[in-house]
């Protein structure tokens, strides 16, 4: 059995390390250790993470995925969230998130009892769909509140759309024609997704008339 910690990056390095130190010092206390780390950029609302996808083909059934918060994984519309579940399950991989105490069990000693076994996979199950849709309201939520304030600005005729970071920008441009670094490195060493890198680029050749 193997333990996999799965992280979502945001644009902040930092973020990731201090969750990785996290998991870490929970996983070392029950005296065990996380095999590998799966970093994504990709959005959480949507399956298509090329992090994850690799992490589930690498585990072997039985195999554990360890998480900060089950929005982590959650975040998804109830179809996806179902797929991901089914996924899982083929696998029998058990997911562990520090937010959610009753899937903590998961580490402790295989428990013989059938039945007893069963109902706290039952009760872990039913924790992680309520969650499950609390994270999927949330971010509904947010991002209705999110349009209705765009929209109220465009009638007002305040709304200019969001500022480019240029500063950014610049050193990613910099980075990946100048220096020559792959679009990975640059990614990883400004602290965003290679998408990110690949638009900026593109963008910033046109406005400079570059081929």
């Amino acid at each position: 059995m193997y333990i996999f910690g799965y992280l979502r990056a945001s644009t902040i390095e930092q973020d990731a390390e201090r969750a990785k130190k996290t998991l870490s010092e929970f996983v070392e206390q029950k005296g065990l250790r996380i095999a590998a780390w799966y970093v994504e950029q990709e959005s959480g609302a949507s399956l298509q993470r090329p992090k994850l996808l690799q992490l589930l083909s690498d585990a072997k059934k039985g195999d554990l995925i360890m998480i900060e918060q089950i929005d982590r994984l959650s975040r998804l519309n109830e179809s996806s969230w179902s797929k991901l579940k089914e996924m899982l399950y083929e696998k029998e991989l058990k997911v562990i998130s520090l937010d959610l105490p009753t899937s903590h069990i998961a580490m402790a000693p295989e428990i013989s009892d059938e039945f007893t076994n069963s109902m706290i996979k039952a009760i872990n199950n039913m924790m992680m769909d309520m969650l499950a849709a609390i994270s999927r309201k949330d971010y509904e939520d947010r991002r209705r509140r999110q349009k209705e304030g765009i929209d109220k600005a465009k009638t007002m005729g305040k709304y200019r759309g969001r500022r480019p970071d240029l500063e950014l920008h610049e050193q990613i441009y910099k980075l990946r024609v100048l220096k020559e670094m792959s679009i990975n490195e640059t990614a990883k060493f400004v602290g965003v997704s290679p998408r990110t890198v690949v638009r900026v680029v593109k963008r910033m050749r046109v406005e400079r008339n570059e081929s």
